[in-house]
């Protein structure tokens, strides 16, 4: 169809008004029509893409025409104007001053941390295997992942704050009902910016940070507002969207033997000492093994935008107050990019492949200057997560029914993952 001197991508008249099964309404359209098709999506005109030459023009090329699309409204009610949600010079601003929190130094510092917070959980995954008793995977990686969050931000004020965060894993939903809940937390936050206000006592936390940091041009610090709305962005962000991957990783890790041994030769060969950035990028195939998860089951596995001028994508015209919906999960799924898509092949990965595969056909933190700002806290905190359970226990899954996927803000299980440790001798 062509529309104004433009063609307007095929699609059909079928309106659709509910999140219930978005993912799979979107996989059968991207069959019918291919690669960019137009859609109704909760009465909003939207083009649906899945080629990473056109999420390559909205994400980095032209990436200054396009704002947040219409669902960044429910990120806004559950989190505030953070990062996430920001927008213009505000998004600028508030970028400038968070980034610092999230360079390869500061991520260095919490390595001790995060690997302290996993020797725990391999103690109590290490006596249930003693035990031969199961474990809610899903459960006590969320719980650690929380707890290594909570205290990169909050430092020695962990204590006061970390027992009122419980219902981030205790509740899945990501509602109006849980954004009330979450909202109690500001005052508690407040309470402890005020207090260290008052002890004038510099604090090397993410909190302490932010806190000490300055805009650029106007020399001012962030409101007490904006900080609130920042930490729970960074809250809710940094946890669920690792400690998610971290349940597809042993899965996946268990439904296939010869990778959960090849993971294993590699990690005898490494000394049991607290590790550096350095060292984990030469476990090479560790890395291969969470890259794969991440094409897999992507955490965020939609990014939408909306035009804000005319464009074009190819030879479609984009008119002005277009919504782009971007589902990374289909291009990180694409058959024409990827061979046997549906398949977990962490070789896919290797120095070769990685060369001659096509731009964004990799995205799973996003791309372009509003990518995720915590990649390397959330590759870190992945890398040693496996690396020190998997050096010693392997998890086995031995429910009859696979996993079913639940695509809301972020890519989950619909269930649990209950798993049974095993301890696993050495191959060295």
């Amino acid at each position: 169809m062509t529309v104004g001197g433009g063609r307007i991508p095929p699609g059909s008249t079928e309106s659709l008004t509910s999140d219930h099964d978005l993912l799979r309404w979107m996989g059968s359209r991207f069959e019918e029509f291919g690669d960019i098709y137009r859609a109704s999506l909760h009465g909003t005109s939207a083009y649906v893409i899945r080629d990473p030459r056109y999420a390559e023009h909205i994400l980095r090329g032209n990436w200054q025409n396009y704002a947040k699309g219409r669902a960044i409204k429910r990120i806004a009610l559950l989190l505030g104007g953070g990062l996430m949600a920001s927008e213009g010079e505000r998004w600028k601003r508030q970028r400038r001053m968070i980034q610092p929190a999230f360079r390869r130094d500061a991520i260095a510092a919490l390595l001790p941390l995060i690997t302290a917070a996993n020797a725990e959980l391999l103690g109590s995954w290490t006596r249930s295997a003693q035990r031969k008793a199961d474990v809610d995977v899903t459960r006590d990686v969320s719980a650690t992942t929380l707890k290594i969050v909570l205290v990169s931000i909050f430092g020695e004020d962990y204590e006061h704050i970390g027992t009122h965060c419980n219902l981030l894993t205790d509740e899945t939903a990501r509602n109006l009902a849980f954004a009330h809940a979450f909202g109690h937390l500001q005052p508690l936050m407040l309470e402890v910016m005020a207090r260290r206000r008052q002890r004038k006592a510099a604090s090397a936390d993410i909190l302490g940070m932010l806190m000490n940091a300055r805009d650029r041009d106007t020399g001012r610090a962030m409101s007490d507002r904006q900080l609130v709305d920042e930490i729970k962005t960074l809250i809710v962000a940094g946890h669920e969207t690792t400690a998610g991957t971290l349940g597809w990783i042993w899965y996946l890790l268990s439904q296939n033997p010869a990778v959960e041994d090849r993971l294993a030769k590699e990690l005898d060969i490494i000394p049991a000492c607290e590790p550096s950035l350095d060292g984990l990028t030469r476990l090479a195939y560790t890395r291969q093994i969470i890259e794969e998860a991440l094409r897999l089951y992507p955490p965020g596995w939609l990014v939408t935008r909306r035009a804000l001028s005319d464009d074009r994508l190819g030879d479609y015209l984009v008119p002005a107050n277009t919504e782009i919906y971007i589902p990374i999960y289909f291009i990180q799924r694409h058959p024409g990019l990827w061979e046997h898509p549906d398949r977990f092949d962490p070789d896919r990965f290797g120095p070769d492949p990685v060369q001659a595969r096509q731009r964004l056909a990799m995205l799973p933190f996003s791309a372009g200057p509003r990518n995720c700002i915590g990649e390397l806290f959330a590759r870190v905190a992945l890398q040693i997560h496996v690396t020190t359970i998997a050096k010693c226990l392997r998890l086995r899954y031995f429910a009859a029914q696979p996993p079913e996927i639940d695509a809301g803000i972020n890519l989950r299980s619909r269930h649990n993952f209950i798993m049974r440790p095993e301890l696993r001798a050495s191959t060295g």
